[in-house]
């Protein structure tokens, strides 16, 4: 049976439409099940041009503050004003680039994202001024403005692919999951499902926006994941045969920019335990929640990069495990803060942690791991450091007798979908030491599939490559090149 494919293409990627239009949307694939090339049988979801989502939230890596937190500071100058119509005034510029020569084209463009951000414009207007009384709290609303402003993003994109696959006479269709000026909420498989109900695969070619409205919030849980949630949600709901995931890079056993090019491989096979570990250090092929639902229905997902379309890619696979042990990937993530409480009341009492694992979790601060012993809980997290310290303050409130402390580390780890090697631990450990970095601390759970190290924030580029070059580029189980 023919099925077709649901694709998701990355920001970075997005801002190089020439070469997407190129490598992707113009070139036939052979659909799932089938035997013949077409440039139909597939399916977009994209997210904004690069830069754009820091623009209207913040930055996903420095916190300079976007629309989003500009306006959530309710600072009477409205500087928010300033910073959306920097954001227009990008988007504007995107599509005098893209639409250079099609005056018509691009007259349509932007009035098509300028009417939206003249909406957003007008309501935050007057969200500001609902909540000047005191029966209305601006953080009672502040979700659903980061949900708006993240729809912008993806709808421009989405938009501006449509007018630029019709200039090249692929008949594409601009399927808008924002829900833009509606009266009407649905749940998010019910819109989707409504959305694709008269798509006909074999015939266009639907670009999907990457952020959808619904009733469920995707950024309450996803935060900026959600375009990967939607991703995941079209496929198994319109019943695809493939997932793929375009990127900028190769899924590689490393960070080429911090090993050497010459000394990664690309990851030819791997399973979903993988992409769960990396996706725990923010360094996602897939987020966990999103790669739930394509295992379920065992859909297969690939990884691909963009500038390559000869390469296979990566398959992320339930069943996969390497046929002989050892690690796969070196990953890791700087700027972790170590949060450690010390209280000798904690001895014996089973209950004592209830209050600091919801505190955690209400900080809005992301846990990469923890470790405890009688009388000590280390949290290792990810949030910048505001929410850190609305976090430390709670803790000290709530254990009033507790010493606590944090400090800023790193976390490195080594990934596989089979890490059963005897002395692996210490291979690893002896590579650190003698690239002159202090484990700090280590963890590996029974099913070995990653063991992290934390070490000190200035050793990290130092210890993803000591590691690299000890259990992947010294280990004669990998070949010169892993293909799928």
């Amino acid at each position: 049976m023919i099925k077709h494919s649901v694709e998701k293409i990355g920001g970075t990627s997005m801002s190089r439409y020439d070469d997407v239009l190129k490598n992707i949307w113009q070139r036939p694939q052979v659909p799932h099940g089938g035997t013949e090339k077409t440039l139909y049988q597939r399916a977009f979801v994209v997210s904004a041009y690069a830069g754009m989502t820091n623009g209207l939230l913040e930055h996903k890596k420095t916190g300079e503050p976007g629309v989003y937190a500009l306006f959530s500071e309710m600072d009477e100058n409205r500087p928010w004003q300033q910073k959306l119509y920097e954001v227009q005034a990008a988007m504007l510029a995107m599509n005098e680039e893209m639409f250079e020569g099609q005056d018509i084209v691009r007259r349509r463009a932007d009035q098509f994202i300028s009417s939206r951000i003249e909406d957003v414009k007008q309501c935050l207007e007057h969200l500001e001024n609902v909540c000047t009384f005191g029966h209305f709290q601006l953080d009672d609303h502040l979700h659903r403005v980061r949900e708006m402003l993240s729809a912008l993003g993806e709808a421009h994109s989405a938009y501006n692919s449509v007018q630029l696959l019709k200039l090249n006479d692929i008949n594409a269709r601009f399927i808008d999951l924002t829900n833009w000026r509606s009266d009407s909420q649905q749940t998010l498989e019910d819109h989707i499902s409504d959305a694709f109900a008269d798509v006909d695969f074999t015939q266009e070619m639907p670009i999907v926006t990457g952020y959808t409205q619904c009733r469920e919030g995707l950024m309450k849980t996803y935060d900026r994941g959600y375009s990967e949630m939607t991703f995941s949600k079209v496929a198994t709901v319109t019943g695809a045969g493939e997932a793929i995931i375009h990127k900028e890079y190769h899924l590689s056993t490393a960070d080429p920019e911090m090993v050497g090019a010459e000394n990664v491989h690309p990851i030819g096979l791997t399973n979903y335990d993988v992409a769960d570990q990396l996706a725990n250090l923010g360094m996602e092929a897939i987020h966990p929640r999103a790669a739930a639902g394509l295992r379920k229905r065992n859909i297969l997902l690939r990884v691909k990069n963009t500038f390559e379309p000869e390469h296979r890619g990566t398959e992320i696979r339930s069943d996969y495990s390497s046929k002989t042990p050892k690690v796969e990937i070196i990953a890791g993530t700087r700027s972790v803060w170590a949060m450690e409480l010390f209280d000798q009341d904690m001895v014996g009492d089973p209950s004592y942690g209830q209050k600091m694992n919801d505190l955690v979790f209400e900080s809005g601060v992301r846990v990469l791991t923890k470790d405890f012993n009688a009388n000590t809980v280390t949290f290792y997290l990810k949030g910048n450091k505001r929410r850190i310290n609305w976090l430390m303050d709670r803790l000290q409130a709530n254990y009033t007798n507790a010493d606590i402390r944090v400090e800023k580390m790193a976390m490195v780890s080594a990934i596989g979908s089979d890490m059963k090697v005897p002395g692996l631990l210490k291979s690893a450990a002896s590579a650190l030491s003698d690239a002159g970095v202090n484990i700090l601390s280590v963890h590996q759970a029974m099913r070995q599939v990653d063991m992290m190290f934390i070490v000190a924030d200035q050793d990290y580029a130092a210890a993803v490559k000591a590691l690299h070059t000890d259990l992947i580029e010294n280990n004669s189980d990998w070949e010169a090149v892993q293909s799928a």
